[in-house]
């Protein structure tokens, strides 16, 4: 190296020498000595005796050019006789130093010559450190002084048993040594690879050490596997690199063929485009496509990859088969076929569709393909029917970004890389790609990644700083908060342990976290978890709780832990809590609990202790889960049930009354993820039931359009009096409300359920809402009539009693449910769980309950003084006969009002509260199918006025007549009466 500013030369001059030297180095050009280094003679050496001896020496050119004379090789100056007893036999470079402006020196190494393993360790490179290379530039202060040594020969030899690796067999690196070497590593250099990665054990690496040799060996290679590998040592007191190219050719099953079937119109395409592509690797591969007539080959490189193409500019006249063959000198070649179908005139085909992805026009029976659009990998396939019609859309599209990280994580699993640092930037990484998580594929290859990194971490015994354990659960939230019935119900069609595998990979991740972090707190809105260190004296009990609703606590006995803590042992004990993830896991029971369906209580409770390094899975933890509905069983989660696909088991469980509280303690008698089952509260989704419901809705919802038709049609006729207008304004309203409410519930289960779906909150609001309004409507007609009871002759003014009506219809139903809303929602407890309702766990359901009790409460109560009054007449109310039949009127619309409306609800709130048999769903289901018909029957058509209105409407006029109506105690007279036209007025 020749420097710019301020030169320092440092020679080695070899010296034999007959006695202890004075040392007075001149050379020309030299301003400055700066001291002489060397091995010291013994003063007891006899005269005559040969040393030989190495003498260091210091030259400075910071006021003078570099002498080019240095550049070129030095020769030895001949001894004259008159000069001391000593002789210079050898003059060589060794070290080159540049000065910079604070004072420090860059000293370089020239070849051959290197700095010593024990100095480099103590002084800073020039350039970035790279672990355990040989260091040939330091920085030196500028009181410090320095210089390279004389590497010796090398003591070790790098050997590969075969130029070339077969994929799928075992890769042997040998090093021989014939010294004692020290720190001992390998770094794989990738294809592609920034830099060099460190080899450890894993599961595809083994290292075997013996005298004088070591060897490493790495099973079932691959090309990923392929490049430059470099051992690096200390040997001698130098560090020492050696280096070995590893070749592996490529498999079928690396090229990709896109597409790799194709049906193209022969009459309307204008030509088409294929392509193979293979991963970038150090052999060189050539491709050539047959056959090429027609068309136009070119190379398209990836920064991954490399695609050779074939532009096809005219389609061939029959069914071709296409082949790209790759050749690499020395190996097989490797083929890829492309089927291309020709489309003939006549033959069936899917049309055209540009919906969501471009498909062009495909012959009955094939699939047509689709690249993945943007930065994901895979493809998009799409059946063309036999019959020509287009079949569902299968993608298996994955963000790269994911990919990246999982198969970065599957290497670091097979042993290439660091997992001390590596681990935790995959993490934090990962926790930013959570975004892109859109597909099932994406969410696969992230619980992937989590299983990776977390076996990784359990068998390297990696411990987790707390800024990548915050990005694991902040990751786990945002996980557990996405759409249940899209994401994750398609994700567990593909892998229906999916749950499983995320709670065991949260589950280790969450243990290993230092215990210099510790204590640690961190709550998120799906996770919250705590981990603290136990002091020497442990307390009484180890207590934790945690705000969920309700209320869970747990705690460990003393004589739990005592055993742990001796001889100065770390104890940290964490407790996890991942709520929705209950709902996520398959529901598969152990031994003991049979076949029922069960609830969960919408968490996981998973307790781990870490004693010296090690997870210690015995001990008794004490949990409360407070107020459980029907008959709970304390279970936990065994990753090792149904072939390692997990279930419920309750061994080492068992159900324990609290003393001191209604809730229900469990008690178990090791550690790992509990939670709770409720026999009896799910009712089993019934097709029939289900079918039925659907069918009773929709023919209560054609009843209630059918009414208003009705009164669309005779509305001015049957409201030509005070009191019938007020009933049947009641009566519309009503049906308006039912109506909605019935549309709104039979359409909430197509909306994707969850308190993050703001069409969900919708569709629960206005449920409960017009159900609400329906009642208290119900309600404004019995308050309506019970005053018609009471005051038979006193004058209503219509217009502020059907303000009144509106407010109670509208506002009081309006107030209840926005309160509702606003009380339940913050908490969490507004939607029941996997559907658009209100929760009966939190109390929010009760806010519809209680109005309907109370409700049907006041008709029963008006019904009951109908029946004393027509049974204790009284002369002074009136004609006896107009008395009775207003009262018999009365009588008669409350007796169809109340079972429609109470016996209906009642088995409603039956079905929601009791929720042990079938029974009340079915007589449920088919009384509020009759609802809309028994309004429409009792309510409209059986209404003396509506009858004679629809008879006038459609038949032939009659003669002017007088009836009496049951339903107001109003007697009707023809219009042309004078009585009649004096109420109207």
């Amino acid at each position: 190296m020749v420097c710019s500013a301020a030169p320092v030369l440092l020679l080695a001059m070899t010296l034999p020498l007959v006695e202890p030297p004075a040392v007075r180095a001149f050379q020309p050009g030299q301003k400055q000595a700066r001291g002489v280094s060397g091995p010291q003679l013994d003063p007891e050496s006899g005269t005559g005796e040969l040393v030989l001896v190495s003498i260091y020496i210091q030259l400075d050119f910071s006021d003078e050019p570099w002498p080019e004379a240095l550049s070129q090789p030095l020769t030895v100056p001949a001894a004259s006789a008159s000069s001391a007893p000593v002789t210079l036999t050898g003059l060589n470079l060794t070290t080159e130093c540049n000065v910079t402006h604070d004072g420090r020196s860059h000293c370089a190494c020239l070849s051959g010559y290197q700095w010593n393993a024990s100095v480099c360790s103590h002084r800073q490179p020039c350039q970035t450190p790279i672990k355990h290379r040989p260091c040939s530039c330091l920085v030196l202060s500028p009181t410090e002084a320095g210089y390279c040594q004389l590497l010796p020969p090398v003591p070790a030899t790098l050997s590969l048993d075969s130029w070339l690796q077969m994929p799928g067999n075992m890769l042997n690196l040998t090093l021989l040594m014939n010294q004692e070497t020290t720190n001992l590593n390998w770094f794989p250099w990738p294809t592609g690879s920034p830099s060099p990665v460190l080899l450890q054990a894993g599961t595809c690496v083994s290292l075997t050490s013996s005298r004088g040799r070591t060897v490493l060996s790495i099973i079932n290679i691959s090309h990923r596997w392929a490049g430059e590998y470099i051992c690096r040592f200390e040997a001698q007191g130098f560090r020492w690199e050696l280096h070995q190219v590893v070749r592996v050719p490529l498999q079928a099953t690396d090229v990709t063929g896109l597409p790799d079937q194709l049906s193209v119109s022969y009459a309307t395409s204008p030509g088409f485009q294929l392509s193979c592509c293979i991963p970038s690797a150090h052999l060189g591969y050539t491709a050539s496509w047959s056959p090429r007539e027609g068309g136009q080959a070119s190379v398209f490189n990836k920064p991954d990859s490399q695609c050779f193409m074939l532009a096809v500019q005219h389609c061939p006249t029959a069914n071709t088969t296409y082949i790209c063959e790759l050749q690499s000198p020395g190996l097989s070649p490797l083929r890829v076929t492309v089927s291309v179908t020709i489309i003939q005139d006549g033959d069936t085909t899917c049309p055209e569709d540009s919906s969501t992805v471009a498909w062009n026009v495909t012959k009955a029976g094939h699939v047509a393909q689709a690249s993945c659009s943007g930065d994901r990998t895979g493809m998009v396939k799409r059946p063309c029917g036999p019959d020509g019609v287009w079949g569902p859309i299968h993608s298996n599209c994955t963000d790269a970004g994911l990919l990246a990280l999982l198969l970065r994580a599957q290497l670091l699993q097979a042993g290439q890389g660091w997992p001390e640092e590596e681990v935790s930037q995959i993490l934090a990484q990962l926790q930013e790609q959570v975004e892109a998580v859109t597909s099932p594929s994406d969410l696969l290859a992230l619980v992937a990644t989590m299983t990776v990194l977390a076996k990784v971490v359990a068998d390297t015994g990696t411990l987790l700083n707390c800024s990548a354990l915050e990005a694991v659960l902040k990751t786990t939230d945002k996980v557990l908060g996405m759409n249940s019935s899209s994401l994750w119900t398609l994700a567990q069609r593909q892998m229906p342990s999916v749950g499983s595998s995320l709670l065991l990979a949260v589950e280790t991740l969450a243990h290993s976290l230092c215990p210099q972090d510790q204590p640690f707190s961190f709550v998120l809105p799906n996770v919250q978890l705590q981990s603290q260190l136990l002091e020497p004296t442990f307390p009484a009990n180890y207590r934790v709780s945690f705000p969920t609703q309700p209320p869970l606590q747990a705690w460990i006995p003393r004589h739990s832990l005592a055993p742990l803590h001796h001889n100065g042992t770390n104890v940290s004990i964490t407790s996890l809590v991942l709520q929705e993830l209950d709902h996520l896991l398959p529901s598969n029971y152990g031994q003991g609990l049979g076949d029922s369906l069960y609830a969960t209580p919408g968490l996981v409770l998973a307790i781990s202790i870490m004693a010296g390094g090690q997870v210690f899975k015995q001990g008794e933890v004490i949990m409360d889960f407070g107020d459980t509905d029907g008959s709970p069983h304390c279970v936990f989660w065994d990753h090792n049930l149904f072939q390692g696909k997990g279930g419920w088991s309750d061994a080492g469980c068992q159900v324990q009354a609290a003393s001191a509280s209604p809730t229900t303690q469990c008690i178990c008698r090791h550690l790992t993820a509990f939670s709770i089952l409720m026999s009896g509260h799910t009712v089993p989704n019934n097709p029939t039931l289900e079918l039925l419901s659907q069918m009773g809705l929709g023919a209560s919802i054609l009843a209630l359009l059918l009414c208003l038709g009705v009164y669309r049609l005779v509305w001015r006729f049957v409201v030509r009096n005070k009191v019938a207008c007020l009933r049947h304004s009641a009566l519309l309203n009503m049906v308006l409300c039912l109506l909605a409410a019935n549309a709104c519930f039979l359409g909430a289960p197509l909306l994707p359920a969850g308190p993050r779906s703001p069409l969900c909150l919708a569709a629960a609001f206005l449920c409960h809402f017009l159900y609400l309004a329906t009642f208290f409507w119900m309600l404004a007609q019995a308050l309506m009539l019970a005053h018609q009871l009471l005051f038979v002759f006193h004058k209503l003014s219509k217009l502020r009693v059907l303000a009144l009506m509106v407010l109670l219809g509208y506002l009081c139903p309006m107030g209840l449910a926005g309160i509702t809303l606003g009380l339940y929602l913050p908490r969490g407890q507004y939607l029941s769980e996997g559907a658009c309702w209100l929760d009966k766990k939190g109390g929010a359901l009760y806010t519809f309950v209680g109005p309907v009790l109370a409700i049907v409460g006041v008709n029963g109560l008006v019904l009951t003084m109908a029946v004393l009054k027509l049974l204790r007449p009284s002369l002074s109310e009136g004609p006896q006969v107009e008395k009775r039949q207003a009262l018999l009127g009365v009588i008669k619309a409350l007796l169809i009002l109340t079972p429609i409306f109470g016996l209906t609800w009642g088995l409603g709130l039956a079905t929601l509260l009791e929720e042990v048999s079938i029974v009340p769903h079915y007589l449920f289901t088919v009384l509020n199918a009759s609802q809309g018909v028994f309004i429409l029957l009792f309510g409209c058509l059986m209404d003396k006025k509506v009858q004679e209105a629809l008879r006038k409407r459609f038949c032939c006029s009659q003669p002017p007549r007088s009836t009496i109506s049951l339903a107001t105690n109003e007697t009707y007279i023809s219009e042309h009466s004078k009585g009649r036209s004096k109420d109207a007025r």
